[in-house]
């Protein structure tokens, strides 16, 4: 399969008329685009960067149902998210897998005070104003269990932390922790693999196209995409604006339609330390603010600290975690780490902005961060525009998407995603440790690490990247950190990977490893076997 990231068409215009042309190449982009192309529809997916390069690479990397949404009563879309979970460890068990996750408890914990929860508490039982009790929180993660059907995941377990390992990194003021489970995922790849198999199953995918304007011609839509290789314009039956936080500049800039609908765009930071415990399990920790945050083991010798929610007003200005959510970040998890976590243990920090439906809530925590999905014909011809959503409900909100663009358009067969594996990903939810003890086996120079790392991230397909080598300088010039030329051009003719940032902050996290000199060294090597990659950058 050769990517189609540097599009160059023999013509500036497409003769053909797409069924779906889809604006913007994140999550649900490229999730519907799949599901589409794999209805028998023809697809067009235009991405003005690198796909997954804004909200769907920069969130906290978990399949989870939503703990904390219960207490704004999002019932709907925590069973919706709970049920997910586990229909997507089976379809992508490479880049996901269970993780348990530990609450400490102490006395003190609080609500927010605006939940809804915390209002019919503090209206039924004023004297527990604002505390969050042991009841409560076993109430709820009742209700974790089984609003989803679990049939994979483990139950909620009470836990003594006293001598144990979960116990070992945290204040000796916590004593009793509950223990219940939820999904990793690395998310940027999960954009990737739809994107792979979208374009397997016929769909077309552009990257650095942007999408310049859009009118409406005999019946169709008229998009001029602005490519690497110069405009080319794209017809279609129906657009689709699944462009994230830009999802109101093109309502507004591009289609130039008069809708009323909003977007609210709400900046989630993270920070990555070296690792701060020794067992792999994740913290999910309460603060007397009423937030909540995660610590979660990360690329195996890091953790994952986050996540803020600060209002964001411009899409265009990049999203950056300031030193006051840093520092945030550090103070609250220093309530529970032994050890204060300081800006000093700090190695990495990344910040991504979520496209939530305004539902006119009162602060960026409480905001919904369900999916809604509006159609508008005022303009001569179709479009589905895609307001919120959360990774965990991508495939159902395709699925969603779909029924909407089916009163549009003809569509050959039915739901068909749930059982779909992803690329690499066709073996069973608890094969990993199999198919890296194999790779070892069958490679004897792969170190734990290397392995882990290809399994982790190719699946199944981890083998065609490394094709028949018997030593490390079989696979090329090596770049550091087990990134090879191999796997880079893997990356180059599969992925859509067209710059050092591409490979080493998206389809991997290594740029937590390289060293200038190797991303100098990195870069060089890309722009020589892709001259075209700067300009395509810009």
């Amino acid at each position: 399969m050769q990517s189609t990231a540097d599009p160059s068409p023999s013509s500036p215009d497409d003769t053909a008329v797409h069924d779906l042309l889809i604006i913007g190449g994140g999550i649900n982009g490229c999730g519907i685009a799949r599901d589409a192309a794999g209805r028998g529809l023809s697809v067009l997916l235009a991405e003005k960067g690198d796909l997954g390069g804004a909200t769907s690479s920069a969130s906290t990397k978990l399949f989870h149902g939503g703990l904390r949404y219960l207490e704004y009563f999002e019932f709907r879309l925590v069973r919706e998210a709970l049920i997910e979970r586990e229909v997507l460890l089976r379809a992508m068990p490479h880049i996901s897998w269970p993780m348990r996750f530990v609450l400490p408890y102490h006395r003190d914990m609080r609500f927010e005070s605006d939940t809804p929860t915390s209002k019919l508490l503090g209206l039924v039982m004023p004297w527990m104003r604002g505390r969050r009790p042991a009841w409560l929180i076993r109430l709820g993660l009742f209700l974790y269990d089984h609003l989803g059907g679990r049939k994979i995941l483990p139950g909620t377990s009470t836990l003594s932390l006293k001598d144990r390992p979960e116990g070992a990194p945290l204040q000796e003021r916590f004593a009793h922790a509950y223990e219940y489970s939820d999904c990793w995922v690395e998310d940027s790849r999960l954009v990737v693999l739809n994107a792979r198999d979208a374009q397997a199953r016929g769909a077309t995918i552009l990257t650095r196209a942007a999408v310049g304007s859009a009118e409406v011609t005999d019946g169709h839509w008229s998009v001029t995409i602005d490519t690497p290789t110069g405009p080319r314009v794209a017809r279609a039956r129906m657009l689709v604006n699944a462009a994230g936080p830009w999802v109101g500049e093109v309502i507004h800039g591009k289609l130039r339609l008069n809708s009323a609908e909003r977007v609210r765009l709400v900046r989630g930071s993270h920070i990555v330390t070296r690792r701060l415990y020794d067992h792999d399990k994740c913290y999910f920790f309460q603060g007397t603010d009423g937030r909540i945050i995660f610590a979660i083991p990360y690329e195996q010798d890091f953790t994952l600290i986050g996540t803020t929610d600060a209002e964001h007003h411009d899409p265009d200005q990049p999203p950056v975690c300031t030193d006051d959510e840093r520092d945030y970040l550090c103070r609250f998890a220093s309530q529970y780490f032994a050890r204060p976590v300081t800006p000093q243990d700090v190695v990495w920090s990344y910040s991504g902005v979520r496209p939530l439906y305004d539902d006119g809530a009162s602060s960026a925590t409480a905001a919904t961060r369900d999916y809604t999905l509006k159609i508008d014909r005022s303009a001569g011809a179709p479009v589905l525009n895609v307001f919120g959503g959360k990774i965990t409900t991508y495939r159902r909100l395709a699925e969603s998407a779909m029924e909407k663009i089916g009163t549009a358009l003809r569509l050959d067969r039915g739901n068909w995603t749930a059982g779909a594996p992803l690329p690499g990903g066709d073996f069973p939810v608890t094969g990993a440790g199999d198919l890296i003890a194999g790779l070892r086996h069958d490679y004897p120079f792969l170190t734990d690490f290397w392995a882990r790392r290809l399994i982790r991230a190719y699946g199944t397909e981890a083998r065609q990247i490394l094709g028949d080598a018997r030593a490390p300088g079989d696979l090329g010039q090596d770049f550091g950190a087990t990134l090879t030329e191999a796997e880079l051009r893997w990356l180059m003719s599969h992925e859509y990977a067209r710059t050092a940032e591409d490979v080493l902050w998206r389809r991997s996290k290594l740029g937590l490893r390289l060293d200038q000199t190797q991303v100098r060294m990195l870069t060089e090597w890309m722009r020589a076997q892709d001259p075209g990659a700067d300009r395509a950058a810009e």
